[in-house]
This record gives C-alpha cells, sequence and structure tokens, in this order.
C-alpha cells in the first residue's frame, strides 16, 4: 500500500478534478491529525485519499462505498483501511465508527468539503482563513447546502474534539497544500 498507487485508483475511478480535490483535502486533515495523534500518517492520509474513489461511478447508497470496498480487497488494502472508508457512511449500520481512524475520517469528509466552499468565495482563498469565517458560512443554510452541517458537528463530537479548533485545525492543514487544492485565491 503506497500513495502513488492510491491517488493513480483515484483517477482511474475519479474524473471530476473537483472530487479528486475533495480527496485531497480530506487526505491532508487525515495526515494533520495522524501526526498530531502518533498514528501511522501513510495508512491515514490513504484513507482519506481513497474514502471516495468509487462515489462518481457508484454514487447510490449503498453502491457507494461497499463497490470500492469490494475492489480494495481485490487489491489487498489493510482491513483496518477498509472499515474506515466503509463506516464514513452513515446508513451502512454494520460499520459504526469505533476506532480513531474511523472518527478521524468522518470528522473531515464534510468539514473539508466545507471549507472548500469557503475558501472558493474569498478573494484570497484559504490563506488567513479563521474557524469564525466557516462557523458564520455554516448558519447560511443556502451556502453549500449539500453539506450536512449536523455531520461536521457529530464529527467534531465524536472524535472528542471542540468545533472551533477542529475547524482551524482543518483550515491550517488544507492551506500548507492550498495550490493542489485550487484554494489559494485569485
Amino acid at each position: 500500500m503506497n500513495r502513488d498507487a492510491a491517488y493513480q485508483l483515484v483517477c482511474e475511478y475519479t474524473q471530476s478534478e473537483s472530487l479528486r480535490r475533495h480527496m485531497l483535502a480530506v487526505e491532508c486533515g487525515m495526515r494533520a491529525y495522524a501526526r498530531k495523534f502518533g498514528e501511522d500518517e501513510e495508512t491515514w492520509g490513504i484513507v482519506g485519499l481513497l474514502h471516495d474513489f468509487d462515489y462518481e461511478r457508484w454514487p447510490d447508497p449503498p453502491d457507494h462505498p461497499l463497490r470500492g470496498a469490494e475492489i480494495l480487497a481485490r487489491l489487498n488494502y489493510p482491513a483496518e483501511v477498509i472499515y474506515a472508508i466503509k463506516s464514513h457512511a452513515d446508513y451502512l449500520t454494520d460499520c459504526p465508527r469505533l476506532s480513531r481512524l474511523d472518527k478521524t475520517l468522518y470528522a473531515c469528509d464534510e468539514l473539508a468539503g466545507f471549507i472548500s466552499a469557503v475558501a472558493l468565495v474569498r478573494p484570497e482563498g484559504i490563506r488567513g482563513m479563521q474557524a469564525s469565517s466557516v462557523r458564520k458560512k455554516m448558519k447560511q443554510k443556502s451556502f453549500a447546502a449539500a453539506v450536512r452541517r449536523e455531520d461536521i458537528l457529530r464529527g467534531a463530537e465524536d472524535l472528542g474534539v471542540e468545533l472551533n479548533e477542529h475547524i482551524q485545525f482543518l483550515i491550517d492543514a488544507m492551506t500548507e497544500r492550498a495550490e493542489e487544492l485550487g484554494l489559494a485565491g485569485a
């Protein structure tokens, strides 16, 4: 299991640049949390990178993420990676989020998408963004309406992190790769 092979899989199954960037953003958060928690950064990063690789082809539950899980199993990805990816889908009730890895993926997924949306409407992009800007946009129901705010709140709570700190932590992690994520601003 290595990052280059994982990214090749992402590119094979995902044509959408915005979906690829979402997976890269979640990877940023997962790697940063792995460092913070003293976990295996490579494994955690690959979980973030691959969590939605099957979504473009099979967006309907439960195909996503189960079809991807089948592919990863055939490619001999570790069981903990496959389980974490399956656990990010609330509708898979037989895959509750148990480990810190599972909970971190869930906590980073929706929030990374929302932070990206906020960054895209700011002239300076993600640079200099503060958690308060994200919280303000969260109150605006019409903004990035598809992002479930309750998932963001539940993710931070389940991970045991304060919401503003979690938001800022993810902003900072994503800022390191702002250009690659398309969030560097004008």
